[in-house]
């Protein structure tokens, strides 16, 4: 787990949800200078932050809405860092949480240099990410014992050779397939129904 190290002369941590967020504002002494509730619109954000964007890092936690606020700070030139939301120990653990309180501790994590990093994706590259994602979620448990077993690919890697395959993927035509007969027994579809001129009468 990697922790962001850089100093600032002010931290803000930024507790994010689809409509609104909670910023909280530290300095370099680690004193509140902003501690307010906002609209999630880019202009409220801005309005908010602008005393102090000289040196100014913002971080919130990696959750769904955190693309808006990336980009905005990108092109606003301020420092943005995104958490890693397993590795945010402090948030979850705590016996009392709420907004107000989570934005102070993200700004806390993020002044004493124990804010644990998440890889913030370009812009270029999150579609074909969400998509990626969206796909693995539908998609059923790979089973790989059963699929070496029956045959698919040997362990090394390679095309698994005719002789190494399960026996049901064998051609139909080597099948003896069978159908049901009075008393529960089977017999071959393929075999003669004659009976011996020889056998005795019902």
């Amino acid at each position: 787990m990697r922790f962001y190290a850089r100093s600032h002369s002010s931290t803000c941590g930024v507790d994010l949800h689809r409509r609104t967020m909670y910023l909280c504002v530290l300095d370099a002494e680690g004193q509140i200078v902003l501690h307010r509730k906002l609209p999630c619109r880019p202009e409220a954000f801005l309005a908010a932050v602008e005393p102090y964007r000289a040196a100014l890092v913002v971080g919130c936690e990696c959750l769904f809405s955190w693309y808006w606020l990336a980009d905005l700070c990108q092109e606003a030139g301020i420092d943005f860092v995104l958490g890693h939301a397993l590795g945010m120990r402090l948030i979850h653990g705590t016996k009392t949480k709420n907004d107000k309180l989570d934005s102070e501790k993200i700004a806390r994590l993020l002044h004493s240099g124990h804010f644990p990093l998440a890889y913030v994706y370009p812009r270029a590259t999150r579609a074909t990410r969400d998509l990626l994602r969206r796909m693995q979620k539908r998609k059923l448990p790979f089973d790989a014992e059963r699929f070496y077993a029956e045959g698919s690919i040997d362990r090394g890697g390679a095309p698994a050779s005719p002789s190494s395959k399960s026996s049901r993927f064998r051609s139909e035509s080597d099948k003896v397939r069978t159908r049901p007969r009075a008393g529960g027994r089977t017999s071959p579809t393929n075999a003669p129904e004659t009976r011996r001129s020889d056998s005795p009468p019902n």
